[in-house]
């Protein structure tokens, strides 16, 4: 793997750490990114989507991520990932799919995101 392809890498899982830790100071997001999700846009721009990751309830119930994965082509990141949702005994995760196009300055511009629905999971 690439200097560049990891450093993109590096910045979409920042991005997905923050879904758990709910903080995004080390989310690079360029001023103008949106967020799609199922074709809605979710995030305007990237203040927007960083106090989403901060604040946000959609987000207050991802207690964790597992089997993250992800591919780079050219300026795009594929992730696919499963987010691990409250109530915790219930061990409900969903499977996640997150398109992420990062510039030359290793900054987030674009996210496109889709999900299923939460099913019950080992482990």
């Amino acid at each position: 793997m690439s200097e560049r392809d990891a450093a993109r890498i590096a910045a979409a899982k920042a991005y997905v750490d923050a879904l758990v830790s709910h903080d995004a100071s080390a989310v690079s997001l360029h001023p103008d990114c949106t967020r799609v999700e199922f074709g809605v846009k979710t995030g305007r721009n990237g203040p927007h989507i960083a106090r989403s990751l901060a604040r946000g309830p959609q987000f207050r119930l991802i207690h964790r991520i597992s089997d993250f994965e992800a591919e780079v082509d050219g300026h795009s990141v594929s992730t696919r990932y499963y987010v691990h949702v409250a109530p915790k005994f219930l061990g409900l995760a969903a499977k996640v799919s997150e398109t992420f196009v990062v510039d030359e300055g290793d900054q987030i511009r674009a996210i496109v995101a889709r999900f299923g629905v939460p099913r019950r999971v080992k482990g």
